[in-house]
């Protein structure tokens, strides 16, 4: 792709965004520009591996650098609102998860990109694995009828100092978190693959167990939860989540004629397509088991992280802004995701009594939600909103949180 076409992009946040920085090149048809980080040594480290890329520790300045696009991989509550800006000045947005981290947020960034016109679009990675996008194309022809129940989960555990290194800081994001809201790489990838969109929530958390003693001790968020998601098609969908004993990510779809799967054991990177002989088509067997490829740029999506699905993010967010055609994950479909786990935290903390997820495509619906700013995240927070467990603010002994600092220093944060 000629330099001239190439779509200038900035990134903020250089912990995860490295992903991003390192990802924006000719293949994807991006060119990386620009560096936004609040921490200096993190830009230190930037201008080595990115010569010639502009930084900034200001985002308002970062904002000004002439370029055509920014990608938000900054702190998870914080996406919503740097959005705006971004919108706000010209610029084409692809934000990591979450969209928003209030249903107020979620009016301000609809309405945002409506008065932009610029592309948005959310990096949700999950929805690209090899699986994910073949299952796409199989329930878009049909091959298993309409979904009618669903099952997701993202369960993601790692070693305690692994998680103390990725959330410096007692008031991280990470660590105030209730566990619904990361519900977007399991529910995701269903409505990637099915086009439905969630209406209504029941959920429950799971909450630390005394015996515990392997998890990250200053994190307030609970380590598991399940949903139940009505869908506005009348199907039914199961998401499990998030940091409990056992790595997976499963996505299964029972349709009206069929099921599909990726293995949930073994290679998961297989897909199992079933269905039964009373109502087989000619041609069809009872079931195939296989490992789908890429629908393009193979050989490139298999060295990027996270299934490949970091290598597409880059370069269909590229390609709507050259296109000019609105991307699949849009600002809409962003918010149904995210909307889901704000949601479903209200009905975990109601005893998993049933929320509406409310569709903000609609102007008389946002108009219900434009001042709802309840939260878990101290910047946002009210007096009395949304602890981030249902058991209340855990306790953290004099001991775990020294621990917890010695970490943190290593990661150059000072704070407590």
């Amino acid at each position: 792709m000629k330099k001239s076409k190439l779509i200038r992009v900035g990134v903020i946040g250089l912990g995860r965004g490295q992903t991003y920085a390192r990802g924006a090149g000719g293949a994807c048809g991006m060119e990386l520009v620009a560096l936004c980080d609040h921490w200096a040594d993190k830009l230190k480290a930037g201008k080595a591996a990115y010569p010639g890329v502009a930084l900034y520790t200001d985002y308002a300045k970062f904002l000004e650098h002439d370029m055509d696009a920014v990608v938000l991989a900054n702190y998870f509550h914080e996406h919503a609102p740097f959005a705006v800006k971004a919108l706000e000045a010209g610029l084409h947005v692809m934000s990591e998860t979450s969209a928003c981290a209030t249903l107020a947020q979620g009016v301000a960034l609809a309405e945002a990109v409506e008065k932009s016109g610029r592309t948005y679009m959310i990096a949700e990675n999950y929805c690209f694995f090899n699986t994910n996008q073949e299952m796409r194309r199989l329930y878009q022809a049909g091959e298993i009828g309409e979904m009618r129940l669903a099952e997701c989960e993202y369960i993601h555990p790692d070693p305690i100092a692994a998680r103390l290194a990725r959330a410096w800081g007692r008031g991280h994001w990470r660590n105030l978190c209730p566990s619904t809201y990361y519900c977007t790489h399991a529910l995701g990838p269903i409505l990637y693959i099915t086009e439905a969109r969630p209406e209504y929530v029941n959920a429950h958390s799971i909450a630390y167990a005394a015996d515990e003693t392997q998890d990250n001790p200053v994190r307030q968020g609970d380590p598991g939860f399940t949903m139940l998601c009505r869908m506005n098609t009348g199907a039914s969908v199961i998401v499990n989540g998030l940091l409990l004993r056992g790595h997976g990510n499963w996505y299964r779809i029972h349709g009206s004629r069929g099921l599909m799967e990726n293995l949930r054991t073994g290679d998961r990177g297989m897909l199992r397509v079933a269905h039964d002989k009373f109502d087989m088509k000619a041609g069809e067997v009872s079931e195939t088991i296989y490992r789908p490829e890429f629908p393009n740029h193979a050989e490139l999506a298999a060295k990027a992280g996270h299934g490949g699905g970091d290598f597409f993010t880059n370069t269909m967010f590229a390609e709507s802004i050259r296109t000019g055609k609105p991307p699949l994950l849009d600002v809409y479909r962003a918010l149904d995701m995210s909307l889901a786990g704000i949601q479903g935290w209200r009905s975990a903390l109601d005893k998993g009594n049933a929320k509406e997820i409310p569709d903000f495509r609609k102007k008389r619906v946002r108009d219900l939600y434009r001042n709802d700013t309840w939260s878990p995240f101290p910047t946002e927070k009210g007096p009395g909103e949304a602890p981030a467990s249902i058991q209340g603010v855990r306790k953290v002994s004099a001991r775990d949180l020294a621990a917890a600092k010695a970490v943190w220093r290593k990661q150059g944060y000072k704070g407590g």
